[in-house]
């Protein structure tokens, strides 16, 4: 049996330096990697010694306002696992940043909340 395991998502963001930043600062994160990119652009790899997400901008990305619920090939959130959740509720808080929906149902907790860059990030923890 072949086991596969996520190494990295790449996503789009208006500054990668300042979304690596907060993320580092939420989730005690690492900066991987960080250098030029295609299309005249720029990328932060920000995450751990396993995974990492690619934060990416190019020289003239706009801002567009898109739901990717209803958008195929979208990415609808971000899911990030946790030990101890109320110490990154409390970090989000701390960030000036808005809990959108909160769950406790099974198998663990969880919370939700928007980046700057509108991007969507569930919490979760199964250690409850």
């Amino acid at each position: 049996m072949t086991t596969a395991n996520l190494e990295h998502t790449n996503v789009t963001v208006k500054d990668p330096e300042a979304s690596a930043a907060l993320l580092c600062r939420l989730f005690d994160w690492k900066v991987r990697w960080q250098g030029d990119a295609m299309d005249i652009g720029r990328t932060v790899h920000v995450g751990t010694d396993h995974s990492y997400i690619a934060l990416y901008t190019q020289a003239d990305t706009e801002t567009v306002d898109v739901n990717s619920y209803g958008s195929l090939g979208q990415m609808n959130h971000l899911g990030i696992v946790v030990n101890d959740i109320n110490t990154i509720k409390q970090r989000v808080s701390d960030e000036g940043l808005s809990i959108t929906s909160e769950a406790d149902y099974d198998p663990g907790l969880r919370f939700y909340f928007d980046t700057p860059d509108g991007i969507e990030i569930e919490v979760v923890s199964y250690s409850t």
